[in-house]
């Protein structure tokens, strides 16, 4: 394993530009990798050869306009960080600049010379696995692999675009605006072209150097559930995320004078890949977290239906019958506890249960390729912190805030199925005699008791139902609810009781 790590790394450093994103995502796999393979490909996150200065200079002032001395009053020629992209060094803004942007020190970010070229060759090799990989039925029914690749040079072109990864920073930093634990750093505008970006340097303690985090006062098992909370606001609550929240685009930065229990933040760099998740997406992945948090097998596929991954038409009995079963084995456990469990358990489930899951006609939406990424650089950092972390124990306080959240939209929902309903009684003996009236006036002359008497059951028994109705709605959602709101829930409990007494009497007037 190390010796295929090592060729993959030179492999990568040679190529550039698309397959270092792929080795640094590997190394972020700490959950799932074995260790030999994850420390191997740690260089790539942020040490990259870096391009000579020169070379550097030229393109920054051929993109502003004016050589670097006269724009900065200072730029550090050794770049501190070098990535498949871009490199970055520390500078220094004009007197003038720096009193109109606050802040003196910053980070000039500047693009790669001829990265437009590799990426385009990137994508071009990229687009014809994709076109060979359309024709493999296997792959064909579980994804459409053209579009994916399109979705990926759509999110890679606008990644080698720093006006677009600017005005990501910005969104980013309004969504976190009243957070105190999450920092963006500050984008000089004046100095940012398509090439070269300016911003506030934000430079603090990398994520996983959990001896600095030590030796700044910081436990990292403490930083670890907090950055998956901030991850899960960004996909489940903002719906616009940082799509490639690897180790070197997340310091921890000490607060001297931070929130009570607030002794640090997290600060987030490059903004280059951002992922959004459409309102619908989002309330699939809610019900898919919630249901995922409960262990509850028969919800976790309705919220995956939901998502898109299961086309409408999938037979999902045994699917069902497998995550109940699969909650029930290994649920609840960490990444830590399952290396332990005997490989024999994981490979009797496989066995049981791997023909249902491949017969199923599962499909990868579009907008998921990020989501999935995210989700597995947060398990991969957040492992890293704490060699024991649980993403359940992230996940189920989570969900659980989530339900909160959406308590009122449940109450909201149950109150307009009982205006609903009401409407429906109201209106009911109206349509009653409208449909009479229509009867009699036909060509069919139908005008006797045992009709009308017939008629006048159906009106109170439907009457009834609908009462039955909606005193069943009201006392669920008050006993739901009073768990968490004592007032809320007891006052829709006390309110059932009038629907149910109409029930009563207009069962006794029928008598």
């Amino acid at each position: 394993m190390l010796r295929f790590a090592r060729r993959f790394h030179v492999l990568a450093v040679d190529l550039g530009g698309l397959m270092i994103k792929v080795g640094q995502f590997l190394s972020s796999r700490l959950d799932v990798l074995p260790p030999e393979i994850t420390k191997e490909l740690e260089g790539l996150q942020d040490e990259v050869p870096p391009v000579a200065f020169p070379a550097i200079r030229a393109l920054a002032e051929a993109e502003l306009g004016a050589p670097l001395g006269q724009i900065f009053a200072w730029v550090d020629e050794t770049p501190i960080a070098a990535a498949s992209l871009g490199q970055a060094h520390r500078a220094r803004l004009l007197a003038a600049d720096a009193a109109e942007a606050g802040h003196e020190h910053v980070v000039l970010k500047v693009q790669r010379p001829g990265i437009d070229e590799i990426v385009d060759v990137d994508l071009a090799a990229l687009r014809k696995v994709g076109g060979w990989l359309s024709h493999v039925s296997i792959v064909s029914k579980r994804a459409d692999m053209p579009a994916l690749v399109e979705e990926f040079a759509l999110t890679s072109l606008e990644e080698i675009d720093y006006l677009h990864e600017a005005a990501n920073s910005e969104r980013f930093a309004a969504d976190f605006e009243d957070d105190d634990r999450v920092d963006v750093p500050a984008v000089i505008w004046d100095r940012c072209t398509r090439r070269v970006l300016t911003l506030e340097d934000v430079t603090a303690i990398k994520i996983t150097d959990a001896e600095a985090l030590r030796a700044a006062g910081i436990d990292p098992v403490e930083v670890a559930p907090v950055f998956a909370s901030v991850m899960f606001d960004q996909m489940f609550t903002n719906g616009f995320f940082h799509a490639d929240p690897h180790p070197g685009n997340i310091f921890v930065t000490p607060v001297a004078d931070g929130s009570p229990g607030q002794s640090w933040k997290l600060t987030f760099i490059d903004f280059g890949m951002m992922g959004e998740v459409p309102a619908s997406t989002r309330a699939g992945l809610r019900k898919l977290l919630i249901a995922a948090a409960s262990r509850d097998g028969k919800g976790l596929v309705t919220a995956i239906s939901d998502v898109g991954v299961l086309v409408p038409s999938a037979d999902t009995v045994e699917l069902e019958r497998a995550m109940t079963h699969l909650f029930a084995r290994f649920g609840g456990k960490g990444f830590a506890e399952l290396r332990e469990v005997d490989p024999r358990e994981f490979r009797d489930f496989a066995v049981e249960f791997g023909d249902v899951v491949r017969s199923l006609p599962f499909q990868l939406p579009e907008n998921f390729l990020l989501i999935i990424r995210a989700m597995s650089l947060t398990s991969g950092v957040a492992s890293a912190l704490d060699a024991k972390f649980n993403l359940w124990d992230s996940v189920e306080p989570y969900a659980a805030q989530l339900i909160r959240d959406e308590r009122g939209n449940i109450v909201s929902d149950v109150a307009a199925q009982a205006l609903d309903a009401a409407g429906l009684v109201l209106r009911l003996p109206q349509r009653i005699d409208g449909l009479i009236g229509r009867v009699e006036e036909g060509s069919l002359q139908v005008a006797t008791p045992r009709l009308e008497r017939q008629v006048a059951r159906l009106d109170r028994t439907a009457q009834r139902a609908a009462s039955a109705l909606i005193f069943g709605a009201l006392l669920i959602a008050g006993a739901v609810v009073r768990a968490d709101d004592v007032v809320l829930g007891s006052v829709l409990m006390l309110v059932s009781v009038l629907p149910l007494l109409h029930g009563l009497w207009v069962g006794r007037r029928g008598i």
